[in-house]
């Protein structure tokens, strides 16, 4: 079942308190203003600086001419997901390891970074931005499976995550999926974890909205028991407020991220190949991990190797 409102539920002063230290967590991350908790997240002065390659041509790419007509590219995106790719309220900037990672791509294909024009885009319309020309290139915590190849094309994988659950700190009856058994259970609308959980575990009770920031409030304010999805922005959360939010059990799949771009522009597809290989060859990937993911405590790992899949 897919509900569009919050659940009303009653919320006690102990529902409501772990709320307001989201809020202020995250009212932190914007100001940084003295009486506030620290700043948590990706400081500017700490990212990489990608360069650009010049004198680029992509003739046989359709998607990077009309980017190079309009003189910048439009990159599709998450605005709520810590550390990944979240928007900062108060400027409108975007900042995170997919953001990072958008900006070393574009670097490589001879576009300077600070001129991307992000879009965020809700997971359920990602394909539609990517076939109505809405968007060049996605990334966004985009699992790459042979259901959406044959509606877009897919870059990379440059990242391999798993799905797992977030809970309340008290949480001590969900340890992993099998005890989802009539609990509430919350995912974004049309992404692969909602649907895994719908397929593999029936018995949960299953609510989805368009995004997991409206998961995680829910999930604090006591509305629903868990929130699942994979475990790289689930401890973006969990970091953000440790002594409200954790993340239990042991991934229990496997989620390659990957680039979506139009499906019939592979010139377009293998670039970005090349480019997510030449970054983690030079150390550009490591440190954009570092100044972003990286902050939850987690070590980078090692990349996946690059999916070149044949044209289609």
């Amino acid at each position: 079942m897919i509900r569009t409102n919050r659940t009303r539920a009653k919320r006690t002063p102990a529902a409501v308190a772990p709320a307001l230290a989201l809020a202020l967590a995250l009212a932190a991350g914007a100001c940084g203003k003295d009486g506030r908790p620290p700043v948590k997240g990706p400081q500017p002065d700490k990212l990489p600086r990608y360069r650009v390659a010049t004198a680029f041509l992509l003739p046989d790419s359709p998607t990077w001419n009309r980017a190079k007509r309009r003189g910048h590219l439009v990159v599709g995106a998450k605005e709520d997901q810590p550390y990944l790719g979240e928007k900062d309220p108060a400027d409108g900037r975007y900042s995170g390891f997919d953001i990072e990672i958008a900006r070393m791509t574009a670097a490589s294909l001879g576009f300077d970074p600070a001129t991307i024009a992000f879009r965020t885009v809700a997971s359920a319309n990602r394909e539609t931005a990517l076939q109505n020309g809405q968007i060049d290139y996605y990334v966004g915590t985009y699992t790459i499976n042979d259901n959406r190849k044959k509606l877009v094309g897919f870059a990379g994988p440059y990242y391999l995550a798993g799905q797992s659950l977030l809970v309340r700190s008290d949480e001590t009856g969900i340890n992993g999926p099998r005890d989802l058994v009539g609990r509430r259970v919350c995912s974004a609308a049309g992404s692969t974890p909602y649907q895994r959980i719908e397929a593999e575990y029936p018995k949960a009770r299953l609510v989805a909205y368009d995004t997991y920031s409206i998961c995680v409030d829910n999930l604090l304010t006591y509305q629903v028991d868990a929130v699942t999805t994979d475990d790289t922005i689930l401890l973006g959360y969990a970091a953000k407020v440790p002594e409200d939010l954790k993340v239990v059990g042991t991934p229990f799949s496997e989620e390659p991220y990957g680039i979506g771009v139009p499906r019939s522009d592979n010139a377009l597809r293998f670039a970005i190949d090349d480019a997510i290989e030449a970054g983690e060859r030079n150390g550009d990937w490591k440190k954009a991990y570092d100044a972003t993911l990286g902050l939850s405590g987690v070590p980078a790992p090692e990349p996946p190797a690059v999916d070149r899949y044949p044209a289609s």
